[in-house]
């Protein structure tokens, strides 16, 4: 079982998502209780995996027992295994919530649920492009239908930009894997990253090309000026738990850049260009969603704006082209996903609770519990824009520490005036829903307990990640050092047996 732990993260929610939707399309309390067990264990079993990535050994399964690069293989590292832990303890807060009365809104939305875990954890965990590219229509095609659970005009118009922009990015994606399989003979990311460090330079635009093209691919998965104006209508009219689990959505974009910027065209010239499109994007980004932030007008929309500016966050640091920056954006990344997450479900719970008011920044009737929703609400608050003592203002101090003198000049503050923008924006939601209410008795419905376990299991990450800031920082840190290290990663997936046959593979490239 050891040997076959890798593809759990795969087999338990596709097989999962297959009972469920044999069991039918409207939710009932068994397939309920199945789902919220079935994300349950694979929190348990994602915590195996980063115990074992954190004793620095680099796991590999090879599908079928076909040896790397010929065949398929998963590939467990710590990064690997840090998103997959991510990814799980997010899914278990929206799947919590979703099943207080959300799911029912639709049909079969558990089973395409867990078919969207089952795409998101292939996508970290698989070691070639190809299959990361069957990993990104799986999830992308669960995420559509999960955009228009419950169906509604805004949702649909939201879900056909939503849809047709991704069509457009997996068409450039197809069209980049052809480049660079054309260029290097293998979509294997090792075997890649390997060969174009051999590469001849007749060939080294060619790679260019082709990695330049993938980057904007990346990009638009992780929203990236000018790549996002599609995210915000989107997230803002998806249902509450799934506009939660969207929040790992843009992530996937981020690993996969750092996982093309490190593993396959760290030799290349072209990660100069990547560099500067991540550092530069980012910044810009970071301006722009920050202005996005004070202009919104509605909660959804405002935590949408403060998913785009960790996104730019998260970019700035990956463009540092160090190994500072990259465990600094690594720490922040954990921390901002979880909280965007807790904060949409947040956002349902008062829009519920407000009539036809719902999440706009306008007066409306009293809240029911508005103390446990405001001192909710506040945690948030202060999480997502960074102020001390949680862990948005320690992610963010390291990414201002992790920049050199040149860098400094332009992230310091840029970084510091969005989370202004970030604390007058939210300060303002706070004082409209809490302060400015009518009088009254409140009618909206009550907090059931459900979703008042799943915001809270995603609003505790915000003072367990600063209590447990040294050994997360410290895996964190590891994880870059790894990054910056990807001959291991070569080593371990490329056996020694296979040397002599790739070396004659590498002499029939022209």
């Amino acid at each position: 079982m050891g040997q076959h732990i890798l593809i759990f993260p795969i087999l338990l929610p596709m097989l999962t998502a297959l009972g469920l939707v044999l069991m039918g399309q409207s939710p009932n309390a068994l397939q309920r209780r199945i789902s919220i067990s079935s994300t349950a264990l694979l929190v348990l079993l994602s915590v195996v995996l980063l115990v074992t990535a954190n004793s620095d050994v680099i796991s590999v399964y090879n599908l079928g027992d076909w040896q790397a690069p010929f065949g398929i293989v998963l590939v467990l590292d710590r990064l690997s295994a840090l998103m997959v832990a991510l990814t799980a303890a997010l899914a278990l807060g929206c799947i919590l919530f979703a099943s207080a009365g959300d799911d029912a809104r639709g049909s079969n939305f558990h089973g395409i649920f867990q078919l969207q875990l089952m795409g998101l954890n292939g996508a970290f965990l698989t070691g070639d492009l190809f299959n990361l590219f069957v990993f990104f229509e799986i999830l992308l095609l669960a995420s559509y239908a999960l955009l228009m659970h419950g169906g509604g005009k805004a949702r649909i118009g939201a879900g056909l930009h939503y849809v047709v922009l991704n069509l457009v990015g997996s068409a450039l994606f197809l069209i980049a894997l052809g480049v660079l399989y054309g260029a290097t003979g293998t979509l294997n990311m090792a075997d890649m990253g390997r060969r174009i460090a051999q590469m001849e330079e007749a060939n080294a635009a060619l790679v260019t090309a082709g990695a330049l093209l993938l980057t904007v691919v990346f990009s638009l998965k992780a929203a990236i000026l000018p790549l996002y104006f599609w995210l915000p209508s989107t997230y803002a009219s998806a249902p509450a738990p799934v506009a939660a689990l969207f929040a790992i959505m843009t992530k996937v974009g981020v690993y996969a850049l750092l996982r093309v910027q490190t593993l396959v065209f760290s030799e290349s010239p072209a990660s100069v260009y990547i560099d500067n499109w991540l550092w530069w994007g980012g910044l810009a980004t970071l301006l722009l969603a920050g202005i996005g932030v004070l202009a919104a007008r509605d909660l959804r929309t405002l935590v949408a704006y403060l998913v785009l500016v960790s996104v730019g966050t998260l970019m700035s640091g990956a463009g540092m082209g160090h190994i500072s920056g990259t465990g600094a954006l690594l720490y922040y990344l954990v921390h901002t996903t979880l909280i965007a997450g807790a904060l949409f479900l947040l956002a349902e719970l008062i829009g519920l609770q407000r009539g036809k008011a719902g999440t706009r920044l306008v007066r409306a009737r009293k809240l029911h519990q508005p103390a446990l929703l405001g001192g909710m609400f506040l945690i948030g608050a202060v999480a997502m824009a960074g102020l001390p003592p949680l862990a948005g203002a320690l992610g963010k101090l390291l990414l201002m520490q992790a920049a050199d003198s040149a860098q400094r000049l332009l992230l310091w503050p840029l970084l510091l005036l969005a989370g202004l923008a970030a604390m007058i924006a939210l300060s303002r939601a706070g004082s409209v829903f809490f302060w400015a209410s009518y009088k009254g008795a409140p009618s909206g419905p009550r907090i059931t307990p459900l979703q008042l376990s799943g915001v809270t299991w995603l609003l505790i990450s915000a003072p367990l990640l600063v209590l447990l800031a040294g050994p997360v920082s410290q895996y964190m840190q590891a994880t870059a050092e790894q990054l910056a290290s990807p001959q291991q990663t070569i080593q371990t997936v490329l056996p020694e047996a296979n040397v002599s046959e790739l070396a004659l593979r590498a002499e029939r490239i022209p």
